[in-house]
């Protein structure tokens, strides 16, 4: 069971807005620096090429790895798939797990690795039974819409999990220390969207009206997946992730001021706890439609802003401080461009990004039937990537400004 404790008060549904442990430290606010100043060397450290530019220090070129980069459109997964057709043994199973988050690495070489699971694999562990059906996809039989219903949650129970922390162990070891463990979560608002209206939704009607006509219901759910959420990573970094993303992947289908009312909070929660016990670790933040809210996203406490494929690389850089980095955003569908048009779109958008603080990535997961040979292209291409070839002209005029 969790090492730490949790009720749900629905008196006070402030009480989960000021928890002790959610609240006892501000997010770590990383020095100002500037997104266009090149040092003359690479930063020395011994973590992986995608942490060092997580954290902001110089790189020789940015890393990268793609969402969902493990998965059905590989031909040894779709093999595997066919032995093993259930989705949940094939990311609850350890074996499979590790088989599965390698095939890509030993296929293309990313600079991270990301482990095979989902975002729902930590409800069963705080009272939230699931099951995956292929034509419907996640089914909530019961559905979390009232108090009583709240009554069925418990603290999350990191022994039913204990297949997602061996998997990470390892991993790390089979990896090395060149290439970047990844774990990966959901976050409260996106984990709500499915536990409120027991499934996939296209319209979120259930859980947006709940915001008004139930908000005390909503805000202790939220409240307690923030708490059980900033745990389950915990457990995860000490299995051996060396960077946490964070999904906030229905976050995009609320009007701005209200993410900022019904996900935000919940999100800033999450990073203030994973930052009190784990401040080393990079957290990264993704919003699938995030146009609208990339200033909002800003002051959350992460490490790193993931912008999809309808942001600019250049206006985003602009809209977002200097202290803060960013990953993407290549549009997933130029993986079915010819090879030449997909290096120059890997170059337009790393030169956008700028030289430091940037993680090349997809704006969203590899699609569905996606060429292989385009996703080892991708990943040639941006090992063969210098930063100091790429902004030759702006490391002369710095140098002549210092002369």
């Amino acid at each position: 069971m969790s090492s730490l404790s949790f009720s749900i008060d629905l008196s006070s549904s402030s009480s989960f807005l000021h928890s002790n442990f959610l609240q006892a430290h501000r997010p770590r606010r990383l020095p100002k620096r500037s997104n266009w100043v090149l040092s003359p060397r690479a930063a020395l450290s011994s973590d992986p090429l995608l942490v060092q530019a997580a954290k902001g220090n110089k790189t020789l070129r940015p890393p990268a790895w793609m969402m969902r980069q493990a998965g059905r459109y590989m031909a040894a997964y779709k093999k595997l798939a066919e032995k093993h057709p259930s989705f949940r043994e094939r990311s609850e199973t350890v074996d499979l797990i590790v088989e599965i988050s390698l095939q890509p690495w030993r296929a293309f070489g990313p600079d991270g690795v990301i482990i095979f699971s989902d975002i729902l694999t930590p409800l069963p562990a705080i009272g939230v039974p699931f099951d995956i059906s292929d034509a419907k996809g996640p089914i909530i039989q019961s559905p979390v819409r009232s108090e009583a219903h709240l009554k069925s949650l418990h603290p999350i129970d990191l022994d039913k999990l204990q297949f997602v922390g061996e998997s990470l162990r390892i991993l790390r070891g089979e990896i090395g220390e060149r290439t970047a463990l990844l774990g990966f979560v959901g976050a409260p608002w996106t984990i709500a969207t499915y536990v409120v209206e027991g499934g996939s939704t296209s319209t979120y009607t259930t859980i947006k009206r709940m915001c008004y006509t139930a908000p005390h219901v909503l805000r202790a759910l939220l409240s307690h997946l923030a708490q059980a959420i900033s745990e389950y990573i915990i457990f995860q970094i000490n299995s051996g992730a060396q960077c946490i993303q964070i999904f906030d992947s229905w976050g995009g289908q609320l009007p701005p001021n209200v993410w900022e009312s019904w996900s935000k909070p919940y999100i800033k929660q999450i990073v203030s706890a994973v930052k009190k016990e784990c401040p080393h670790i990079p957290l990264v933040l993704y919003i699938n439609g995030n146009g609208g809210l990339l200033e909002r996203m800003e002051d959350t406490g992460v490490d790193v802003i993931g912008l999809d494929w309808t942001v600019d690389m250049a206006d985003g850089r602009r809209r977002l401080s200097s202290k803060i980095g960013v990953q993407g955003n290549v549009d997933p569908a130029y993986l079915f461009s010819p090879l030449p048009v997909l290096t120059d779109e890997i170059h337009r958008v790393v030169k956008s990004a700028g030289p430091r603080g940037h993680i090349l990535n997809l704006g969203h997961g590899v699609l569905v039937n996606t060429p292989e040979e385009a996703v080892k292209h991708f990943f040639d291409v941006t090992r063969g990537l210098r930063y100091d070839t790429l902004f030759e002209d702006c490391k002369s005029e710095e140098l002549e400004t210092v002369a």
